[in-house]
């Protein structure tokens, strides 16, 4: 029987030669008001699912109570969570208007 493979050494190199260069990695920062749209579509959507859950956390201690905690927890979760829409349609219009300034920069 033959060997049809090379003899190949085993033995592994180690020298300080540096890796060949491979393509470029441009990192570029976040365009202005994705941040604020990320964080205050967070904040818009999850202001009332706590709102909801502290507020039924806190519970009633008296059963003939006009307005319980459950609806103070979602009506101020609600609030927030408006506060989290405004918050998000500032960063978006941020970004969009980031965005047109960046095209007109690069056709001229």
């Amino acid at each position: 029987m033959t060997n049809t493979e090379p003899a190949a050494e085993t033995e592994l190199v180690y020298d300080d030669t540096p890796a060949p260069p491979g393509r470029r990695v441009r990192l570029e920062p976040t365009p202005p008001g994705f941040w604020r749209l990320l964080l205050g579509s967070v904040l818009a959507l999850l202001a009332p699912f706590f709102g909801i859950l502290i507020g039924s956390t806190l519970g009633s201690p008296d059963a003939d109570s006009r307005m319980e905690p459950l609806y103070w927890g979602f009506f101020i979760g609600g609030l927030i969570g408006v506060v989290g829409l405004v918050v998000a349609s500032f960063g978006g219009a941020t970004l969009i208007r980031h965005s047109r300034s960046k095209n007109r920069e690069e056709d001229s």
